[in-house]
């Protein structure tokens, strides 16, 4: 019975709930290990983005004979070129446009309170369950409202930590250009025979999957955001180039990153016409349909292959778990750990074949 795989397996996930009972029940001795990992985080992670951005052009000034070090200095050079051009084209529309709509918030706040309360007077034809739920968000609205002494302190602590981001993340992409060849290596130096070759494979499929989903994710949403521009253009909204780039921002959330990008657009829409709102969501829809099903298969192809079932509940669960980074880390996290079941499998069976062979 001990080899069978339900039984190993049922060991397996039992070992590891006692895991971690016993982790949580210490926790507080790795509280600073914690802190570290938290400081780390983002710095590393969008080191990681620009790092699986950027690798394609270090290979590529490799093969054309530039030492490794001009080659970096390049890459850093053309990162800094490149986000300078977009501040000095698009930083002063920018600008402009929340300049605009810094000085017309007390305008468009008044219109949204007047939608506002015409909806809180008709509460008598609401459910009271409904009718609860809106008394309770106004509310919150109040007390957040009043609490102004804690969103000073949450901006200055968001300010110093974006500080120190900006300064780590350069230092980790820059080493993980210069030692990435070394990590595969360094891990598979541990095994040895077969099971080092499987370990090899393994880390290489990862680096696949983790490459195709930055990669993919970020120029498709640079195109959603294109065409939300157009779109929005089309129509005459105001402050269209803000609005495509927060759509642009929030589509590499998947699935919810349409839904969370249409609710300025709608609101702005409301405001400028009504009619408008109606505008706004087909373009909205459109750039969606054409996303899901023309660009995204051609751009990552069946490199992830998840379903959308699975997509919205790893979604709503890591949310629940973990908050906006669970939700933006879910997808990769879930393919990564596909990836390594497949190749689990994969090698149980190369066994499996061996054994029987032998028989």
């Amino acid at each position: 019975m001990t080899n069978k795989l339900w039984f190993q397996a049922g060991v397996g996930i039992i070992l590891t709930l006692v895991i971690i009972r016993l982790f949580i029940e210490v926790q507080g001795i790795f509280d600073p290990l914690f802190i570290i990992a938290g400081t780390i985080f983002v710095p590393l992670l969008l080191g990681g983005v620009l790092f699986y951005l950027t690798r394609p052009l270090l290979y590529f000034l490799e093969k054309r004979k530039f030492p490794k070090w001009s080659a970096i200095l390049i890459i850093v050079l053309m990162i800094i070129l490149v986000f300078y051009l977009l501040f000095a084209m698009v930083g002063p529309m920018v600008t402009k446009q929340v300049n605009s709509l810094v000085d017309n918030a007390p305008g468009i706040i008044n219109d949204v309170e007047e939608y506002t309360q015409y909806l809180l007077a008709q509460r008598e034809r609401l459910p009271d369950s409904l009718e609860e739920q809106i008394n309770d968000m106004s509310g919150q609205i109040g007390d957040r409202i009043g609490d102004i002494g804690g969103w000073v302190v949450s901006f200055l602590t968001s300010f110093i930590s974006g500080v120190i981001t900006l300064v780590l993340v350069p230092f980790f992409l820059i080493y993980l250009l210069i030692d990435h060849r070394k990590f595969v290596p360094f891990i598979s130096g541990f095994f040895s025979g077969q099971r080092k070759l499987w370990v090899i494979k393994t880390l290489k499929d990862i680096d696949h999957t983790l490459r195709s989903y930055i990669q993919g994710q970020l120029f498709v949403s640079f195109l959603v955001g294109v065409m939300l521009l157009i779109g929005y253009l089309i129509i005459d909204l105001d402050y269209a180039l803000l609005l495509a780039l927060i759509g642009m921002a929030t589509n590499v959330i998947p699935f919810l990153g349409p839904y969370i990008a249409v609710i300025p657009a709608m609101l702005i829409a409301l405001v400028q016409d009504p009619i408008m709102a109606v505008y706004v969501a087909i373009i909205m829809l459109v750039a969606q349909q054409i996303e899901s099903n023309f660009i995204t298969p051609n751009v990552m192809g069946n490199a992830l292959d998840v379903h959308p079932l699975t997509v919205i509940t790893l979604i709503l669960a890591a949310g629940n778990i973990a908050g906006i980074w669970g939700i933006i880390l879910a997808i990769p996290f879930y393919a990564v750990v596909k990836t390594i079941v497949k190749n689990i499998y994969a090698r149980r069976q190369e066994i499996r074949s061996t054994a029987t062979r032998d028989v």
